[in-house]
């Protein structure tokens, strides 16, 4: 049984039928996945019974066949980060950069949250298109290699940042910095609530936004919450030597 003082992050690790009920309800279960679930309830204005029933059900419903990434290798979690969600963010930010400016050049003036939501875009794709380059060039790499030295007993990869912990925590920093950004842009369009008599693209500008979010929050939840602590026990246990 779930219990409201447990953090989201380890319900949605524990309960994976639970990030589709907290994606529903709006609750971040990575970079905010920190917090109880009664606290990120009331931070919400979310009835905690009616979140907690939710969980329940989604828990005795039928389950789609997931894999269980805490059990496969770290190389093969980081290669489907990188060709499904790094894919995504690669593909998508410019499509809704595309759409971004087609809203704001039509209903920028009447709608003064638009142009905010699209300069709080902007730095996003800035800030993601640098925080994948370095998962992608130093980080990932170094994390294949550390885990082959562990598997083969061969000598620890060495690199000028000297252990896993220091680009995690970098990593960890911009993965909270794009959660904000995304919880910035949640607020100023009214959880991507269109306003009465929108257009199409109007529509599909704040469907793809709260599109790019899921995606997002189930991307930093791999890395944050599995990823990285597996990185980070591997190094511990190798620089422990035989027991």
């Amino acid at each position: 049984m779930t219990a409201t003082s447990q953090t989201v992050r380890d319900i949605a690790l524990e309960q994976p039928t639970s990030i589709r009920v907290f994606e529903s309800y709006g609750i971040d279960y990575c970079c905010g996945g920190r917090k109880p679930l009664a606290e990120a309830c009331a931070a919400g204005n979310l009835e905690v019974d009616a979140v907690m029933a939710a969980l329940e059900a989604a828990a005795s419903g039928p389950t789609m066949a997931t894999v269980d990434w805490s059990k496969s290798s770290l190389r093969e979690l980081i290669d489907y980060i990188i060709t499904t969600h790094h894919a995504y963010v690669k593909s998508e930010l410019p499509r809704l950069a595309i759409l971004a400016e087609k809203v704001v050049r039509r209903h920028g003036d009447t709608q003064a949250q638009l142009p905010l939501i699209q300069s709080k875009l902007a730095l996003l794709d800035e800030e993601l298109s640098h925080h994948l380059a370095k998962e992608e060039v130093i980080l990932f790499p170094y994390v294949v290699k550390l885990e082959r030295a562990c598997k083969s007993g061969g000598a620890m990869p060495h690199e000028c940042f000297g252990t896993v912990e220091t680009p995690i925590a970098m990593m960890t920093a911009e993965h909270d910095a794009a959660g904000a950004l995304l919880v910035e842009i949640r607020q100023l369009s009214h959880s991507f609530t269109t306003p009465v008599g929108a257009c199409p693209t109007y529509h599909a500008f704040y469907d793809g936004l709260r599109e790019f979010e899921q995606d997002l929050h189930q991307h930093i939840h791999l890395e944050n919450n599995i990823l990285f602590p597996r990185a980070l026990q591997i190094e511990a246990v190798a620089n422990a030597g035989p027991a």
